[in-house]
């Protein structure tokens, strides 16, 4: 069976661009909400959210191909970036004929959706719409975008599913690298912030979650072998499953179970375990399939809360950037296990295991 191992990864998010302003924004806790500008448009009350900071598709890229970029796209292109200028290696096996991407998201970006929907009413005649933007809408636009501005010439997939879509992700770049179709993947997920999305989030929740909405993307550099000083993570099972209302727990557990037998570990060799749940009904059930799986055993939750608000299809990412970034500052995470644990309400849920490497 093959060996899988996480040796890069970056975010984009409302702590800042790269993996420092991430690192220390899950040390220090959350940041503070703050009210969109009058550029957002009307948003549903509270009107407060998490942003990137002081991010547009021309500030973070420049001006050249951002025109008609969607905010999503901008994310993961930025995001893509980072990771690989953040070491040499990273560029060589990342970009080119044997170089991989899955991106998980939601539904793509909503608001290019609605836009382009609602110019096609309104316009004296349908197809009087801004053609440029019509990409924006397809939901695989932000994959293809990564792949045109960094030259990722292999597989290029996009995943739905919410919250747990980093994970499915995860799961489809590991098939790739067992089938040798290749050689590395950047996998992850990416979501971004408008008033569109707001409005969605506001009338489909049954009830309350975050509050706070987000946005972001974080990213994965995953290969079948890596040297031990870019071995971040070895994944040692990613599992999924659905839910209804009622069976959440009983769904959750049995999915950590196949998990943990899959990885031929045990709850006892766990380091930390991460949680975001995803409101207060199918929270609870979450909670209760986590205090089942591990009892009594000692094991450190991360991160402390939820720093980063509702992020939607970033969420999962998030999680496992945030198990890495507190596994390089923790002597006892090396070679322990950290489990990834998350739910989505439209009836979707996931973990992950990875055995940590050494701290840095």
């Amino acid at each position: 069976m093959s060996t899988f191992v996480v040796s890069g990864w970056s975010a984009v998010s409302p702590f800042g661009i790269g993996t420092a302003p991430f690192s220390s924004g899950i040390a220090g806790g959350a940041t503070a909400p703050v009210p969109p500008g009058e550029e957002w448009g009307q948003v549903p009350a509270p009107g407060t959210h998490l942003l990137v900071p002081e991010f547009s598709a021309r500030s973070a890229l420049g001006k050249k191909g951002t025109r008609s970029m969607d905010r999503v796209s901008a994310l993961a292109v930025t995001a893509v970036g980072d990771l690989l200028s953040s070491d040499e290696r990273h560029r060589e096996v990342a970009t080119g004929e044997r170089a991989a991407l899955v991106l998980g998201t939601t539904t793509g970006s909503v608001k290019s959706m609605m836009d382009i929907t609602r110019d096609t009413l309104i316009h004296e005649k349908p197809f009087y719409i801004d053609a440029a933007r019509i990409p924006n809408a397809i939901m695989n636009s932000a994959a293809a975008q990564c792949a045109i501005w960094h030259e990722l010439r292999g597989p290029n997939t996009t995943v739905a599913g919410g919250r747990v879509a980093p994970l499915f992700a995860m799961r489809y770049a590991m098939r790739l690298l067992e089938a040798d179709r290749a050689g590395a993947v950047l996998c992850g997920g990416a979501e971004e912030f408008s008033a569109a999305r707001a409005w969605l989030e506001h009338h489909g929740r049954s009830e309350p979650e975050a509050g706070v909405l987000s946005e972001g993307c974080a990213l994965f550099l995953l290969e079948r072998a890596a040297t031990e000083t870019g071995r971040r993570a070895e994944v040692l099972a990613v599992e999924t499953g659905v839910h209804g209302t009622a069976d959440a727990e009983e769904m959750m557990l049995a999915c950590l179970r196949r998990a943990f037998e899959r990885a031929d570990v045990t709850p006892e060799d766990t380091w930390a375990v991460s949680s975001v749940p995803c409101g207060e009904t199918l929270g609870a059930g979450e909670r209760a399939a986590i205090a089942a799986m591990f009892g009594s055993s000692p094991v450190r939750h991360v991160p402390d809360g939820l720093p980063w608000g509702d992020a939607g299809a970033v969420t999962a990412a998030f999680q496992l950037a945030a198990v890495l970034a507190e596994a390089e500052r923790d002597p006892a995470a090396a070679g322990r296990v950290a489990v990834i644990v998350t739910m989505d309400r439209d009836g979707v849920l996931g973990c992950a295991l990875l055995r940590m490497g050494a701290a840095s």
